[in-house]
């Protein structure tokens, strides 16, 4: 590049930058620079108000959950308790000790079962092609938008017929039953996105379908299971109607042992936010620990899908 050349770009870069401080210095420019502050300050009162909205009922009630009858009738719900006491917190633990164990036992057992019979249905319709498999797959699919009140008549009286009304098989196989649709769902997203070589590999290898089911399709699917997991483990546990409809005083779930503390003539308010505390434990520590894991496998399945 010739010296003439090498002049007139350092003249295009004097005059862009003087055609810059110029526009920079221009009133229109200021105005936009006052618009883009008004915008961004609209945006974050915005944001810290729906902050706001989400935590002030959170905050009044771990506050309650730590007062006494007393302070919970002079003060303010946000604000904090004049003695701190743990009453509250051993009341809901004496009231909801067991219902908490039965909760759990059900619902772990419900989302293992329910989870490891969506993910033979997913790998199944994805990657053994039979006749009517699309057809098999919608009617799994109408499951997930079948409301439960429609068929609580007939399960009831299933149920009952079963003999195992208010216990914790009930639970377990309703709960398992209804949970397949959507996880089938779930995991057929993801099994789709398997190569096909991979499965015709495994068959050159002669492995059966059990085989490359255990030894192949297992392995790959730890983000499925965790995503589909979790929705399931948080879906049982904050269910209430079944419940209310297939248990009575012999097994009795959370859900409904924490509707009983608040449903009497007067409530106490401390002892009904502490347990509510307590019941929501077991889910927040799920999100706790398998968060990072949920959000690779959301993302996982947004790409493939």
């Amino acid at each position: 590049m010739n010296s003439h050349k090498v002049n007139q770009i350092e003249k295009l870069g004097v005059v862009d930058d003087i055609k810059w401080e110029k526009l920079r210095k221009s009133k229109g420019f200021k105005l936009s620079k006052v618009k883009r502050l008004i915008k961004r300050v609209i945006l974050y009162a915005v944001l810290i108000v729906a902050v706001l909205i989400t935590i002030i009922p959170l905050w009044s009630g771990i506050m309650s959950a730590f007062k006494t009858q007393a302070d919970l009738s002079l003060t303010s719900p946000i604000a904090p308790p004049l003695i701190p006491t743990l009453e509250p917190f051993i009341y809901a633990w004496l009231e909801l000790q067991r219902p908490l164990i039965n909760s759990v036992l059900f619902t772990t057992i419900a989302t293992v079962i329910s989870c490891l019979l969506g993910s033979v249905c997913g790998f199944v319709l994805t990657k053994l092609k039979f006749k009517g498999s699309k057809t098999l797959f919608m009617l799994f699919t109408i499951g997930i938008f079948l409301p439960y009140q429609s068929i609580l008549v007939p399960l009831f009286i299933t149920i009952r017929n079963l003999g195992i009304y208010d216990t914790m098989w009930a639970m377990i196989l309703v709960h398992s039953v209804y949970g397949i649709p959507m996880t089938t769902l779930l995991f057929r997203s993801y099994y789709d996105s398997i190569p096909e070589s991979l499965i015709n590999a495994a068959k050159t290898d002669g492995a059966g379908v059990m085989a490359i089911y255990r030894r192949l399709i297992i392995p790959l699917s730890p983000l499925p299971f965790v995503v589909a997991g979790v929705f399931q483990f948080t879906s049982i546990w904050n269910d209430y109607l079944f419940a209310l409809i297939l248990t009575g005083a012999n097994f009795e779930p959370a859900s409904f042992a924490l509707s009983n503390m608040a449903g009497g003539t007067e409530t106490a308010w401390n002892n009904t936010m502490a347990g509510t505390f307590l019941y929501s434990l077991p889910v927040l520590l799920i999100f706790v620990l398998l968060g990072k894991y949920l959000m690779q496998g959301l993302m996982a399945g947004a790409i493939k899908g």
